[in-house]
C-alpha cells in the first residue's frame, strides 16, 4: 500500500484530501503538532489513518518521523505540506525573531520535508511533492508581511523543485489559495482538494508547477 503524508493535518483542505487518497487505497499519514486533534480527525476519518505528532519547524524531527512512517507504512509516494503559521505585523516593526520562527515553518519545514521523502522517489523515478500556497505569494499585504514572504518563498521553491525533478518523474507543485477556506463557499476545502488531485493526476511529461485557485476557476 503506498503511503500519503500531510504535514499541518486539520480540519478543511488537508482533511479533503486526506479523504480523497483513502479513496485511492492510499495509506494516510496525519502529521501536525497537537496529537488529540489529530487523533479526532482520524477517528472521523475511520481506516488506514496513521497519527504522527510533528513540529515542522524541527528538520530533524521530519527526518525522524518520516523515517518512522515508512517504515511502519510502506513508501511515501505522496507528501502534501499544509502546514503554515500566520504571525501579522509590518515589515518595519516586525520582530527579526518571529519573521525567522514563521519561515522556519512557511518554508523551511517545506524545503526539510521535501529532502526527507526525495531519496526514495528519486529511486523510484516517482512520486509527487504538493505545497499549499497563498494568494499573497503574489499579492503581499503589509500588515501580514510574514506570511506574504513565507507565500512567496514557498511558491518560489515549488517552481524550482519542479524543474529540478519533473524530468526524473517527480511532481512537484503549488495550489495558489486566492481567498479563504470556508465549507460550502466558493473556496470550499473540497473543490480547493480537487486542484490538488489534478497536479496529483497529471502523466510525467506534463507537470504542470502550479494552479492558481481563485474561486471561480481552477487557473495553470
Amino acid at each position: 500500500m503506498a503511503t500519503c503524508v500531510i504535514m499541518g493535518a486539520g480540519p478543511g483542505v488537508s482533511n479533503s484530501l486526506a479523504k480523497s487518497f483513502l479513496a485511492r487505497g492510499y495509506h494516510v499519514a496525519l502529521c501536525a503538532r497537537n496529537i488529540d486533534k489529530l487523533k479526532e480527525l482520524a477517528c472521523a476519518l475511520g481506516t488506514d489513518v496513521s497519527t504522527w505528532q510533528l513540529d515542522v519547524a524541527d528538520s530533524s524531527a521530519i527526518e525522524k518521523v518520516t523515517g518512522e512512517i515508512a517504515k511502519a507504512h510502506g513508501d511515501i509516494e505522496v507528501l502534501l505540506y499544509n502546514a503554515y503559521v500566520q504571525e501579522p505585523g509590518k515589515g518595519s516593526t516586525l520582530a527579526l525573531n518571529k519573521f525567522n520562527q514563521s519561515l522556519m515553518v512557511n518554508v523551511s519545514g517545506a524545503l526539510a520535508a521535501a529532502q526527507a521523502v526525495l531519496p526514495e522517489m528519486i529511486s523510484k523515478e516517482k512520486g509527487t511533492i504538493l505545497f499549499t500556497g497563498g494568494g499573497l505569494g503574489t499579492q503581499p499585504f503589509y500588515n501580514m508581511t510574514a506570511l506574504s514572504v513565507g507565500k512567496a518563498a514557498l511558491r518560489a521553491l515549488a517552481l524550482c523543485l519542479n524543474q529540478e525533478l519533473g524530468r526524473r518523474g517527480i511532481h512537484v507543485g503549488t495550489v495558489t489559495i486566492c481567498g479563504i477556506v470556508k465549507p460550502g463557499s466558493k473556496f470550499d476545502p473540497d473543490a480547493i482538494a480537487e486542484s490538488f488531485l489534478q497536479l496529483h493526476d497529471q502523466p510525467s511529461g506534463s507537470f504542470e508547477a502550479e494552479i492558481v485557485f481563485d474561486g471561480k476557476s481552477a487557473n495553470s
